[in-house]
């Protein structure tokens, strides 16, 4: 993979962002831009333990998707206290994403703004994501295709960026939002998966209270070197090509994915994994 280094700037107006990266549809991250939020000197897994300790949180690891799971169906539950010792006592494979402030812990609301980044930002959908020290994503983009402005708290955490053009080269699953899943992208093997010797992209660490913006349908790899947390804040996509995706992932591709599920089972995972590399013998 040919990966070059986010540009990081420690302040950046507005203007130079909509210029620069917005625009042009860039990533960029900001270094210094919420030193004045509560949440900069407040949140830490600590405080996360204080004030939602007694919340029951889903769990999700790094296990292969399977056919009788229903879309994003957690693998466990347990109290965010536990959760939290956890992920200070060792290294562990559960994650929690797309965890909802507003409806789980309404007063951390209180404790960051939304920023004016010159776009709309959804003000219903911000979510927080948890990670061990070790623990990754699969590489995936956003079923919705927004705008995604990634806020860093507690530890560090590497990402790994491509734009959709590099699709063909990272093995993309059919009828999904993910590659294949057995590809280790923190360390490829370039035999094994050699059109990944193609794909261009990003890559970076984020610092606590350091801001990741990813473009419209991005996709992103993230592994949490320490045990950490982010929160992502969303803004709709403004490309007409990229908001009709959208819709279409929403509207068709994830029903006719499900239905396929209940209808061959274990066969059509396996299908789509092996349609992954049939697409990419050509490199």
């Amino acid at each position: 993979m040919k990966l070059k280094s986010i540009d990081r700037f420690s302040r950046i107006t507005k203007e130079e962002f909509q210029k620069q990266y917005f625009k042009p549809q860039q990533p960029v991250i900001i270094k210094n831009f919420i030193e004045d939020w509560p949440a900069y000197s407040k949140w830490s897994l600590d405080y996360m333990k204080e004030v939602a300790g007694d919340k029951t949180v889903p769990l999700y690891d790094d296990r292969p998707v399977r056919h009788d799971e229903g879309f994003n169906e957690a693998h466990a539950k347990m109290k965010m206290a536990n959760y939290v010792d956890l992920l200070k006592t060792k290294p562990t494979k559960y994650r929690i994403f797309l965890w909802n402030i507003l409806k789980e812990v309404p007063s951390l609301q209180e404790d960051f703004n939304y920023p004016d980044f010159g776009v709309k930002l959804m003000k219903s959908l911000p979510m927080l994501f948890f990670g061990g020290e070790n623990s990754y994503t699969f590489m995936h983009y956003d079923i919705d295709l927004a705008n995604i402005f990634h806020f860093h708290f507690e530890g560090k955490k590497r990402v790994i960026l491509f734009d959709q053009k590099q699709s063909k080269y990272l093995y993309k699953v059919p009828h999904s939002l993910i590659t294949r899943e057995d590809i280790d992208f923190s360390d490829p093997d370039y035999k094994k998966w050699p059109a990944l010797r193609y794909a261009e992209g990003f890559e970076a660490n984020l610092n606590h209270g350091e801001v990741l913006y990813m473009p419209e349908g991005y996709w992103h790899y993230m592994q949490y070197i320490t045990p950490g947390f982010s929160m992502s804040l969303r803004a709709v996509a403004r490309n007409p090509k990229n908001l009709s995706k959208a819709i279409y992932n929403i509207a068709v591709m994830r029903n006719f994915d499900n239905l396929m599920r209940k209808l061959k089972g274990q066969a059509w995972i396996d299908h789509k994994n092996a349609m992954a590399i049939e697409k990419n013998k050509f490199h």
